[in-house]
């Protein structure tokens, strides 16, 4: 029987798997629920998901991986194992092989400890590649030409920014700024503007529902349910989407001065070419409203989000493995 190729997009929100022929067959959170007391896992994925901030005492919903880089390694394995098994079954005899990609700035160390968890969960070869690569490689970017391509790769825990061009990376720069601090933005906004304490989950629920980062006139609003600091009681408050603009705005800043960094690194061969063909923005945290408008506003260049934008990195990931045993037959 032969062996599977699988691709593994390894973020800090959620894990996706691809499989050679089959493309993305998982896409779950990276949350494990962990029991401290009998030290087992309880739950994994979008089931442990549901419990944050909802556990008892003895149960914790964590996230192993945090701003792209494993925090809590056994459990990462662990979890890394559960989605690798879920995904292929339990039917193959050959081992995969694996390819996992990681934020563009990860030390040797990082590096090192992703490929040995995709050892443990089972691999028989691992490739780590790069996720701007992996990213343009799912944007349907042809990375191969000597022309540059910019990719904004907005994860869960890092923004990825880099300038490609003949398959590899020019000009790169990775920040921890990403969706899980536009969260914890407008958690932060809550408790200052509103006196209301809310969680991750029910900002996150704001931000897809309402976020805006662009003052475009549309005005949208949602009731929000959290705990207010000064009674100490349950309370609701309406929320505008003008107001996650003002919270949001700060975060935003940061990843377009990083844009503006990377472009300042970018050869003017290349640079010309960006300006033509644009930017191209992937991950799940480019899919907040007004994103591309603001960064042609302070750019100037125009940005384009890519089709799938989520499952971009892990489309790649998974198509560099084709690519990689393509280049195997030719040796």
């Amino acid at each position: 029987m032969a062996s599977t190729d699988i691709g593994v997009d390894l973020g800090t929100a959620s894990v996706l798997v691809y499989i050679t022929g089959k493309g993305v067959v998982l896409k779950e959170p990276s949350v494990v629920a962990f029991d401290r007391d009998t030290k087992k896992i309880r739950a994994i994925g979008e089931e442990a998901r549901l419990m944050i901030g909802r556990t008892p005492g003895n149960i914790v919903a964590i996230r192993p991986l945090r701003q792209g880089v494993i925090s809590d390694y056994t459990v990462t394995e662990k979890m890394l194992k559960h989605f690798i098994q879920k995904a292929i079954g339990k039917r193959t005899f050959k081992k995969p092989r694996i390819s996992v990609c990681v934020p563009s700035r990860v030390t040797e160390v990082e590096k090192k400890a992703v490929e040995d968890a995709a050892y443990q969960a089972g691999a028989r070869e691992v490739a780590v590649i790069e996720e701007p690569i992996a990213a343009a490689i799912g944007a349907g970017v042809d990375i191969t030409k000597p022309c540059g391509n910019m990719i904004v790769d907005i994860g869960g825990g890092t923004t990825d920014i880099a300038v490609i061009s003949l398959g590899g990376i020019v000009a790169s720069t990775s920040v921890k700024i990403a969706g899980d601090d536009f969260d914890e933005a407008i958690v932060r906004y809550m408790r200052k503007k509103h006196n209301l304490l809310i969680g991750e989950r029910t900002a996150e629920e704001i931000k897809i529902q309402i976020g805006t980062c662009y003052p475009d006139g549309e005005e949208m609003s949602m009731d929000v349910r959290g705990r207010n600091l000064v009674s100490g009681l349950p309370r609701r408050v309406t929320v505008t989407s003008a107001e996650t603009e003002e919270a949001l705005r700060e975060s935003v800043s940061q990843i377009i001065e990083a844009i503006h960094e990377v472009l300042e690194k970018t050869p003017p061969e290349l640079a010309a070419d960006i300006a033509d063909r644009g930017i191209v923005m992937t991950g799940g945290g480019c899919l907040l409203r007004g994103l591309e408008q603001i960064i042609e506003d302070k750019i100037g260049i125009n940005a384009i989000t890519a089709e799938d934008p989520m499952l971009c990195v892990a489309i790649g990931t998974g198509m560099f493995v084709e690519y990689l045993s393509g280049d195997k037959t030719l040796s």
